[in-house]
């Protein structure tokens, strides 16, 4: 089988999976919500951003491989809505009402945690019935954050909208409430602590949806609601003329992009010059055994802006001939400077931590965000190497990754293992977007060697205490902890895990990054001086 052939399977996959995550609850509730003349949540987020712009969908397999249903019950992105990115949270009250289990909080969470670092505005699509009562134990603690997380955008002047649709119950009530501008919808949105029921067995009292919490009731009577909605397009309207009223521009982008210091149009977009390379040839690059090296160069001439707009250079390598394990340099990715760094040839030296380490730095002097492209198994070990400092030097380039405070966007190609992952900007280390390609990989090393390690331990302990060791169930051992951790450093699992922002289409790398970067301007690139203490 071609790479190209492996590529195109694992994509498949890919699309299935997403294909679950768009079913929603299944066809019976999402007929059902479609006869009750309401809108489901991808649609209601198609009307709401601007014609013809790009949704980027966050964590949409959220939940895989767990007992709960594919994107947990939430759809997050970012999209633009009259000219402003703005983070989007939608429910999806096909499933289960659009209740809350263990992974809807954590996607919500990282919703809240980009939309603060790039500075958005947040717009909350609600129809939720509230936290899923049989895990009330992983979710009700945790759970507030997202009330702080909302009330801490509206104090920085990151507006926050909830346009209510339907239900939003018991915790779930504080969302509209603790929103800057609330929209509900007449004779659909029902708002309130507790229900009916709830009511009559706290206090007794006799009581309906409308009167306790109706839209015409928090419009007239509480407060509570901002604007009084004929219906769910007439909701959408009201909330893209707030975002159009919000005077919102974007930080400065500086000079490096083009522009004078100050502000901005959100509408601006810099000059930039398709690839010279075709996308469609990074089909062709992974090879489908990941101990297989590739040439990222290939990579970068296929996502990054071609030579009409770089001067003549694509790709401007930085030390070419020094740790070529790591392959370093300057580029331009949709008219907007970046720093690459990225694995050749899988394992790093000494050399190419120290390298790394100089790069970052230098990005940081220029205010340029930086691009990891993961392909490596971690840090070389061996008597040699640790005698040279392979520990000291990559405790320097994980130090320069920790302090740098340049943006960040991660994308795991194939291999992320060990300490590697770390040095290269992993999840740990809070990249402002990180994406795998259905190549990737991540575990803290390969199956067949962490099978090796616990077999070489395990001998060790028999014989130590002088015992006979068991072959066969050594056998049946290896077999196990290499399906265990094959299994479970596939991204399908990591990105279940909310690991990752996304598994995406190495052909739509160059979109999704542009994305990214776009996002970022909403505040200004700053860089740092100041780094931990670097052991010579």
């Amino acid at each position: 089988m071609t790479n190209r052939e492996a590529m195109l399977d694992k994509l498949a996959e890919l699309d299935a999976e997403h294909a679950k995550a768009v079913a929603g609850g299944g066809p019976k509730y999402v007929d059902r919500h479609h006869a009750r003349g309401k809108l489901l949540p991808r649609e209601r987020i198609e009307l709401l951003v601007d014609e013809g712009s790009a949704f980027l969908e966050l964590s949409p397999l959220a939940g895989w491989g767990s007992d709960f249903t594919v994107g947990a019950s939430v759809v997050t992105g970012i999209g633009v809505v009259e000219g402003v990115e703005c983070m989007i949270t939608a429910n999806d009250p096909t499933v289960k009402g659009g209740a809350s289990n263990p992974w809807t909080v954590k996607k919500i969470f990282r919703a809240a945690q980009i939309a603060e670092e790039n500075g958005l505005p947040t717009i909350s699509l609600v129809e939720s019935g509230g936290a899923d009562l049989p895990t009330q134990k992983e979710i009700f603690i945790p759970g507030g954050r997202l009330f702080r997380d909302l009330t801490r955008a509206s104090a920085r002047k990151e507006q926050t909208i909830a346009l209510v649709f339907g239900n939003s119950t018991a915790g779930g009530a504080y969302v509209p409430g603790m929103s800057d501008y609330t929209v509900m919808v007449r004779e659909q949105a029902k708002v309130f602590l507790g229900g009916p029921p709830l009511v009559k067995m706290a206090t007794g009292e006799e009581s309906d949806d409308e009167s306790l919490g109706g839209a015409e009731m928090h419009a007239r009577i509480s407060g509570l609601a901002d604007y009084l909605a004929e219906d769910e397009r007439d909701a959408i309207r009201i909330g893209r003329r707030i975002v159009a009223r919000l005077n919102w521009r974007k930080a400065a982008a500086g000079t490096s992009y083009g522009r004078s210091k100050g502000t901005h149009s959100p509408y601006d977009v810099p000059a930039y010059a398709e690839p010279d390379e075709d996308p469609e040839g990074l089909l062709d690059l992974i090879p489908s055994d990941l101990r297989e090296p590739f040439d990222p160069r290939e990579v970068i001439r296929r996502i990054c802006d071609g030579v009409s707009n770089t001067n003549g250079a694509v790709f401007d390598e930085f030390k070419p001939l020094y740790g070529t394990s790591l392959v370093t340099g300057w580029a331009k990715l949709h008219g907007r400077p970046i720093g690459i760094l990225a694995n050749a040839q899988g394992v790093l030296f000494s050399e190419e931590a120290q390298k790394a380490t100089q790069f970052i730095q230098l990005a940081n002097q220029t205010d340029t965000p930086l691009l990891f492209l993961h392909n490596t198994t971690g840090y070389m070990v061996g008597q040699e190497y640790e005698q040279g400092g392979i520990i000291k030097h990559g405790a320097m380039m994980i130090n320069a990754v920790s302090n740098s405070t340049v943006p960040h966007l991660t994308v795991i190609m194939g291999a992320s293992y060990g300490a590697g992952n770390y040095g290269m900007n992993g999840r740990a280390y809070d990249p402002r977007f990180l994406f795998t390609w259905p190549s990737a990989k991540s575990a803290v090393m390969g199956p067949a060697q962490l099978a090796g390690v616990l077999s070489i331990v395990a001998r060790a302990a028999a014989e130590s205490r002088g015992t006979e060791y068991d072959e066969e169930a050594d056998a049946g051992m290896r077999a196990f902890v290499e399906q265990s951790v094959e299994e479970q450093s596939l991204p399908f699992f990591l990105s279940g895990m909310v690991y990752d922002d996304g598994v995406i289409d190495p052909r739509d790398t160059r979109t999704v990054l542009g994305i990214c970067l776009s996002v970022i301007e909403n505040k200004p690139v700053v860089g740092t001086d100041r780094f931990g203490v670097f052991r010579p």
